[in-house]
This record gives structure tokens, C-alpha cells and sequence, in this order.
């Protein structure tokens, strides 16, 4: 349906808006000369590259997560690792992080390149602790419903570079902190939970930016929207909610609009029953709010993660309409199994790794 195909471009020309490269490029004209460069999260490699045409071939340190390191040059180092639940290469990541951070000297210049997913990616544990610890954490947090800003906050528990962490081992006199927010309100101190924070008394220079978030591209698909004739209902973060609790609400939104286009954005939680099925949060929100909007015509709704993944699956979310409930869905939000139902239903998104990650974005067309 055209519709449909209209739906998923502004969606895409929302992602498109934040990538890391575009990103990064857009500011590099007004950052000094570095002398190393390191990134770390799943906007890494997109945000390393323009780095590296910008400034030309400078040392450089990436720690990402697996099949996201597309593209980069040989002399750049690369540790890949898992997420959302770490293993021991983000021990390797961390360690590479802090060696890299730590064996700067005297007047050098720093530029780290933070996005969604550091928390993972990376970490180098407190004395006591174990990977086994963080990895229990971890798939502790995920399961129960926590927003992201509480979430990093118990990991820094954890972390001798989480939370400023990291760049008080820095001996040199610049650090330059560029980040894509994942987070609600684009706090440097929580987006990797707070691995590019800046530590208090640091006796160096800092300057920290926001190059890319929801809003941004929040405004992009509003835009796209726009130019193709779409008058535009809504564009909001209102998103930081169980997902049960926001699928009711923009449901009865999307009920009572206008034709026209309506953007949310955001990251919903999710509370995770024992043994859970396949999927993540934004095909929980995608089935839920299908169940919402059962029956209507000429409403299309798609929901994914800007990064192009959703929880532990190879998705972004799924494409809805009034027509995707069926029999089964019910059943399939219980088990939090609603990929395998979206699977069935031909509704699933699939991007592959976008280079970027500003949490969730969702575009709604009604004729």
C-alpha cells in the first residue's frame, strides 16, 4: 500500500537525520585539531568515520556491538561486543577504552565519540566484582521495567568508568565529548551511563555536544511529512511509560485524529515475565497498540528503534494497521513473544545496523 511505503520513509528520513556520520561531520569544522580519537557505543563506526575524513588518519579506538563496525580503516582498532547483556569483550573494551584514555600526556587533545549502547559495549569492572555480576545486572535491569536514566544509574555501580569515570584518568589538556543521546532530556552524565561525563575538578578543558537526538529526528520525518502534503497532528516525546500504558494512550490518540501524520517518540519499558518469547520493546508497543486500533481502515502505524534493533532480536520493530490483530496476539503480548507473531503477520522491520541510536520513533499516517 502506498500508505504504508509513505509511512516507513518518514520514518526513515527521521533515522537518516541522526546517522553518526552525517552526525559528527556536521560539527568537526568547529573542533580542534585531535590527537587521538576514540568512539564507543553502536553509532561508533558512522561516527568514527567522519572523524577520521574530517581530520584525516588519526590513532583511533572503536568499541561497538557485533556487525556494526562496517567501513572503517585497517589503523583503527576495533573491539566488537555484546549487547544488550555484556560478555567478557566488553571487559576488552573497557580495558582498551581506559589504556587509550589513560596513555594520553600533557597537551594533548581528546575526542570521544559517545552513543547508546556504551553501557554494554563497555565497561571495566571495580575492584570485587565480576562479569558475571555485570551480566546479572544487566538482565536484571532489562527485565524490570526501569527507564533508562535509572538503569545507568545502577550501573555505575559498577563501573570504574562509567559516570565521569573514564575521563578522570585523562593526563591531557582538551577533551572534546560528541554524543547521539538515547536518553530522555540528552544528559551527557546518562547517555553510555555517563561514559563521556566530565569528571568534577578536571584540571583539563571540555566542551561537550549533543549532535544528534530524538528531536532531531522527531523533526526530519515531520518534515519529510510536510513535503509530501501531510498535515502534521502531533510530534512529541511521550514515550516514557510502560508500554501497555503508552500503546492506551497514543491509541486513543491515533483514534480521534485528523488525517494527517502523528510522531512520537521515545523508549517504553517493558516487565518481562519468566521464560520470555522473542521480541523487544517496540514490537510489544507495535502489537499492543495493533490491538488499540483492531478494525480501523486507512490508518498505518510504524514503530521501531532508531538503531535498527529491538532488545536481543535482529528486528526494529513492525509496521501495524487496523487489519494485524489476529488470532494469538493476545497470547503473544503475555509470553512477551510478539516477534514471532509479527514475524507471521508480515509486519516486521528490518533495517540492519542504521549508524545511529535516539531511542524509539513512531510515525502514524491516517487518510
Amino acid at each position: 500500500m502506498k500508505q504504508d511505503t509513505q509511512a516507513l520513509d518518514f520514518w526513515k528520513a527521521g533515522v537518516a537525520a541522526v546517522d553518526g556520520y552525517r552526525s559528527v561531520l556536521a560539527v568537526a569544522k568547529d573542533i580542534p585539531h585531535p590527537d587521538m580519537i576514540v568512539a564507543v557505543g553502536k553509532a561508533a563506526a558512522t561516527m568514527m568515520n567522519a572523524a577520521q575524513d574530517h581530520f584525516g588518519e588519526i590513532p583511533g579506538l572503536v568499541v561497538t556491538k557485533d556487525g556494526h563496525a562496517g567501513g572503517l580503516s585497517s589503523h583503527i582498532k576495533v573491539i566488537e561486543a555484546a549487547h544488550p547483556v555484556p560478555d567478557a569483550r566488553s571487559l576488552q573494551g573497557g580495558l582498551a577504552l581506559r589504556q587509550a584514555v589513560e596513555a594520553m600526556g600533557p597537551g594533548s587533545h581528546l575526542l570521544l565519540l559517545v552513543s547508546g549502547g556504551a553501557s554494554s559495549l563497555a565497561e571495566d569492572l571495580v575492584p570485587g566484582s565480576t562479569l558475571d555480576d555485570l551480566a546479572r545486572l544487566n538482565t536484571r535491569l532489562l527485565a524490570e521495567g526501569l527507564d533508562i536514566t535509572a538503569m545507568n544509574m545502577r550501573r555505575r555501580e559498577l563501573s570504574r568508568i562509567k559516570g565521569g569515570g573514564l575521563l578522570a584518568r585523562f593526563k591531557g589538556s582538551r577533551a572534546t565529548i560528541l554524543a547521539i543521546s538515547d536518553v530522555p532530556g540528552d544528559d551527557i552524565g546518562v547517555i553510555g551511563s555517563g561514559i563521556g561525563a566530565i569528571p568534577e575538578n578536571a584540571h583539563f578543558e571540555s566542551r561537550s555536544i549533543i549532535v544528534a537526538s530524538n528531536a532531531h529526528a522527531r523533526k526530519a520525518a515531520a518534515s519529510a511529512a510536510q513535503q509530501a502534503g501531510f498535515a502534521i497532528q502531533a510530534n512529541e516525546e511521550a514515550m516514557h511509560d510502560d508500554y501497555l500504558a503508552v500503546a492506551r494512550e497514543i491509541g486513543d490518540r491515533l483514534r480521534q485524529m485528523s488525517p494527517g501524520v502523528m510522531i512520537f517518540g521515545g523508549e517504553p519499558t517493558v516487565t518481562l515475565p519468566d521464560n520470555p518469547g522473542r521480541g523487544g520493546r517496540n514490537q510489544a508497543l507495535a502489537l499492543a497498540l495493533a490491538r488499540e486500533l483492531r478494525g480501523m481502515a486507512g490508518l498505518t502505524v510504524v514503530v521501531g528503534g532508531t538503531d535498527g534493533t529491538d532488545g536481543p532480536t535482529d528486528a526494529a520493530g513492525a509496521v501495524v494497521s487496523g487489519d494485524t490483530w489476529a488470532e494469538g496476539a493476545d497470547e503473544a503480548l503475555d509470553r512477551a513473544d510478539s516477534g514471532r507473531f509479527l514475524e507471521r503477520a508480515g509486519a516486521l522491520l528490518v533495517t540492519g545496523p542504521t549508524g545511529t541510536n535516539v531511542m524509539d520513533l513512531v510515525v502514524a499516517i491516517k487518510n
